[in-house]
């Protein structure tokens, strides 16, 4: 699975303002930034980004992810550290 699909549908399912994807074919790391992320503890951030991508994860497209959810404020606080 290419790094844009991955964006493509999370951008297209949810909400979010930025979406970020690293990876190598199968291991990826997402950052999404939304304001949907406000009210949600950092598992329900996680779970929230997982859900559009379940049926990928099942086939073994995506063998490993890894996530990273902001709030736009957070985001902006944050992205330096992440180097973005």
């Amino acid at each position: 699975m290419e790094n844009s699909e991955i964006k493509d549908v999370l951008m297209r399912e949810l909400a979010l303002d930025e979406v970020h994807v690293t990876g190598d074919g199968s291991h990826f790391q997402v950052i999404a930034v939304g304001e949907l992320f406000a009210s949600l503890s950092r598992v329900k951030k996680q779970q929230t980004v997982y859900a559009p991508l379940m049926e990928y994860i099942a086939d073994n497209r995506i063998h490993a992810l890894s996530i990273k959810a902001f709030t736009p404020e957070e985001w902006q606080r944050d992205r330096k550290l992440n180097g973005l």
